[in-house]
């Protein structure tokens, strides 16, 4: 699979299950956190770079990976674009992850592949 340096975003899903690249598009703590942000309701890339603290190429680059995966959708008004969830199931899934997380005590945290301490082994998987 070949992978967008510069946002980990997926450049192909080819050879990749619709679920893995689902997920995929998810894996990354910046998009979560647009996705979490967008369940609020629109926002606009100015709007997402205050609230992450990011820098607008940051943000652009991840929501173009959402809006790629048909996650988010943008809504041009003038010459802003307003971006919203293109489906309510996504926070449905969230919502679900929680439960799971809250019922596995989070115990995903330790996994040595993926745990949060996992990150930095240097970027080695």
């Amino acid at each position: 699979m070949a992978m967008n340096d510069a946002d980990g975003c997926p450049a192909s899903t080819e050879g990749m299950g619709a679920a893995e690249a689902l997920f995929h598009s998810l894996s990354d703590a910046t998009r979560l956190a647009i996705v979490r942000r967008l369940a609020e309701g629109e926002a606009r890339v100015a709007d997402l770079v205050a609230r992450l603290g990011l820098a607008q190429s940051t943000v652009s680059a991840h929501v173009a990976c959402l809006r790629d995966c048909h996650l988010v959708e943008g809504r041009p008004e003038g010459r802003q674009v307003f971006y919203s969830l293109t489906r309510p199931e996504l926070l449905e899934l969230l919502a679900s992850a929680e439960v799971l997380l809250a019922a596995t005590g989070n115990a995903v945290a330790l996994c040595p592949n993926y745990g949060t301490d996992s990150h930095d082994d240097g970027g080695a998987r």
